[in-house]
């Protein structure tokens, strides 16, 4: 027997040892564990087919126990009568599942495609980068696991991650790499990919000498690793990229699919055995919250580390609640079987009314204060104990949720509660250290990341709920979430309003409100005290707003706009929503430019200074207009990202997005449907030039009037709450600086250009 202790870092099955767990050891030791771990799953039906199935499941050359049990259904009021199959060999259990349903479709199948890292982590109340107590035998056997920590604890111990970065000297989609360059730490290694045998036996001797627990890449799902593999194959060099002896990689080839309206892309996905593999251009939300944050979702939503960096927040929420309900002994289901309950189209314009959004007063307001709701929704769904099974029980203590009417039953802890609870006072206690933490600190940025990676598994929670294909989602309990946020908004305007504060705007879960001679924090405290005293949910001063300017519709300027405003706060940090510089589709010198102008104004003590800094801001977007003019613009700086809807030919009109793409594939490069085209606005027909597209393209055929277009539309939305209207906006920047712009003039032809750019006809 042996006894260390170590963190967690992965688990996977394995034909002939069961569960596979890799420890990273506190003596620096990689240790590579097994431990037999059978796998049940469930399936429910008639007596008679349970019967069929059984005396099926006994003819197959496997090594299973089979029992007829009773089971929880969350769904279901009585238990459900199952025939629980235990598999042996935990890697054969998915060939068999997916056997069975083939051959017995009219069955109701449970817990089958939960994955194994999941279900250890369920059984031993473990983790990713737990911190274990671990026994082993001589023969690397596990005998007991605990671990030491817990995934809410607010500091722990980090462990000493080996990280060994590969990447290619270019992007790989827009010019073929010549080099791999290779870091560990102080040391750098330049590896030539020509020729390539010197290449696989160099990286080779790299990954045998460091033994990295991470290799850190760019492009290594969707080209780097793919190349490597094949190289490897094609030359019979063998590369350990896997940890595990003998085991390859794991690839899941690129999709396209439709969710919330869009349609997205995932590339390529190359992964590892026993140590990890996390393409930072290929990871979901990794500019949020880096790598800090991936390892803080891993830890509480219990997937694996991998797994965590390519996959939605919701697939961590999912994640977490399929291990509480393995604990409680609920049943999972294969496939949602719930239906929404039968209304009236009466019924669905009173209940199905989404967040309450105020409309905003127009205009630039000063010493506003930023009152959010934290987590509001999670918060509901815990206060009122909203889950699946909660909501439409009957109970004599039952809430009933406004305008809905549904009672909710308090008694029983609902098991969307149970999984939320303890993720929102974490998320919680983050911010308030965050709050209280200098920036300077070189623990801020770590703090910031996990918090942010909790926040996204906050804010997909909610839309889980009501997902159509969400295990233990139903849209009674996503209603009921809304109805009950717009009530407690409501409350919050009411407590402001009776405390002698102006309500200037609302939307979902913050409110924004002013006071004659409020400026301080003390100063809005008793209102912050009594929206928490009436609503009881978490609540937090966002901060104050030195000015804030809501902007109305670029249509009709009498019109506000719910979510598109910007303001300084008192600290001078600005905050933009809606407009030109948060769009993923504006080009990067778009967004530095109207971002510095934003810069130069917050410069201003408060609103009474604005006028002043005005001149500034003039004299700045004059100067960069002319380095447009002048092309003195890097081509990197003006590309335009769009995504792609659809397949190329069932385009009828073909956006920008669609004509660049057209380009790449007939140079031969794939474009998929959700996938981001990279173009410049260019004179002529077609009018773009796909960024990816070899050879470059002539600076002198870059479409300065369309961008012109497009900086003078930032550009306004930042002075427009000055009082400057877009065509004063134009005659400042165009005709006062010696160049005629007729108004409403954009083209695509060199022929028809205005006479501002007259210099590139």
């Amino acid at each position: 027997m042996s006894e260390f202790t170590g963190w967690l870092l992965d688990i996977y099955d394995d034909p002939q040892d069961g569960a596979v767990l890799w420890f990273l050891g506190e003596d620096g030791v990689r240790y590579r564990l097994h431990q037999p771990f059978p796998i049940t799953f469930y399936a429910a039906g008639s007596d008679e087919q349970l019967r069929v199935l059984w005396r099926h499941i006994l003819t197959l050359p496997i090594e299973v126990s089979l029992a007829r049990t009773e089971r929880v259904d969350l769904f279901r009021e009585e238990p459900v009568t199952a025939l629980a199959v235990q598999i042996e060999n935990a890697a054969d259990q998915p060939r068999i599942f997916y056997q069975l349903a083939r051959q017995f479709p009219d069955l109701t199948y449970y817990d089958v495609d939960i994955p194994i890292a999941i279900r250890y982590e369920a059984v031993y109340d473990v983790f990713p980068l737990a911190r274990c107590r671990v026994v082993a035998d001589d023969h690397g056997r596990v005998r007991s696991v605990r671990a030491l920590d817990s995934p809410w604890d607010l500091d722990h111990e980090q462990p000493p991650l080996r990280i060994l970065t590969l990447e290619p000297d270019c992007d790989p989609y827009h010019d073929p790499p010549t080099q791999l360059n290779v870091r560990f730490y102080h040391h750098t290694y330049r590896l030539p990919l020509e020729p390539a045998r010197a290449l696989l036996t160099g990286l080779r001797a790299i990954l045998e000498r460091h033994d990295p627990d991470l290799l850190f890449t760019a492009w290594g799902d969707t080209w780097l690793l793919p190349y490597l593999v094949e190289l490897s194959a094609k030359l019979k060099i063998p590369l350990p990229l896997s940890r595990e002896p003998g085991r390859g990689v794991i690839q899941r080839q690129e999709r396209s699919y439709f969710t919330y309206g869009q349609v997205l892309y995932r590339g390529r996905q190359v992964m590892l055995y026993g140590r990890w593999h996390i393409d930072a251009r290929n990871a979901m939300m990794f500019a949020d919250y880096r790598l800090q944050g991936v390892f803080e979702q891993a830890r509480v939503t219990g997937l694996p580390v991998q797994t965590v960096a390519r996959n939605s927040p919701g697939s961590g929420i999912t994640a977490m609640q399929i291990i509480t309900a393995l604990r409680r002994g609920v049943l999972v289901p294969w496939h949602k079987q719930q239906v929404e309950r039968p209304k009236s189209a009466l019924d669905f314009f009173r209940i199905d009314q989404g967040g309450l959004v105020y409309q905003p007063t127009i205009g630039l307001h000063k010493h506003v204060a930023e009152i959010d709701f934290i987590s509001m929704y999670p918060a509901i769904m815990v206060h009122f104990n909203i889950s699946p099974e909660t909501v439409g029980v009957q109970h004599p203590d039952a809430h009933i949720v406004p305008d809905l009417g549904e009672p909710i039953d308090p008694e029983q802890r609902g098991l969307i509660a149970e999984v939320l609870e303890p993720l929102l006072n974490k998320r919680i206690a983050l911010k308030h250290q965050l709050a209280t933490m200098d920036r300077r600190d070189c623990r801020f940025g770590i703090a910031e990341s996990r918090s942010q990676a909790l926040k996204w598994l906050l804010v997909v929670c909610f839309g889980y709920l009501g997902y159509k294909n969400a295990r233990f989602g139903r849209i009674e309990s996503h209603q009921a979430v809304t109805a009950y946020g717009r009530e407690v908004l409501l409350q919050a305007k009411e407590a402001a309003e009776d405390l002698g504060y102006t309500v200037l705007h609302m939307y979902v879960d913050g409110l924004w409100v002013r006071k004659d001679g409020a400026r301080t924090v003390a100063d809005f405290q008793p209102l912050l005290d009594e929206i928490s005293e009436r609503t009881r949910l978490p609540i937090s001063l966002d901060g104050i707003y030195r000015w804030v300017a809501f902007l109305p519709s670029r249509m009709d300027a009498r019109v506000p706009v719910a979510n598109r405003y910007f303001g300084v706060f008192q600290e001078g940090r600005i905050k933009t929503r809606g407009v030109e510089a948060r769009r993923d589709d504006t080009p990067p010198f778009i967004i530095e430019t109207q971002m510095h102008a934003l810069e130069l104004l917050a410069k201003a003590e408060d609103a009474d200074g604005l006028p002043e800094r005005l001149p500034a801001v003039v004299t700045y977007l004059q100067e960069r207009l002319a380095d447009l003019r002048a092309r003195r613009v890097p081509l990197e700086q003006l590309v335009v990202t769009q995504r792609v809807s659809r397949e190329l030919e069932e385009y009828r009109v073909p956006s920008a997005a669609a004509r660049a793409a057209m380009q790449l594939v007939r140079e031969g490069k794939s474009v998929r449907p959700g996938q981001r085209v990279r173009f410049l606005h260019t004179y002529g027909d077609p009018g773009v030039h796909a960024w990816d597209l070899p050879p470059a393209p002539d600076p002198a055929a870059v479409d300065v009037v369309r961008y012109g277009e497009l900086f003078l539309r930032a550009a306004s939305t930042v002075l427009v709450p000055l009082g400057i209207e877009e065509e004063t906006l134009r005659d400042w920047l165009f005709n006062q600086a010696g160049y005629v712009t007729p108004p409403g003039v954009l083209s695509n032809t060199k022929s028809q250009l205005p006479l501002w750019s007259a210099p590139y006809q």
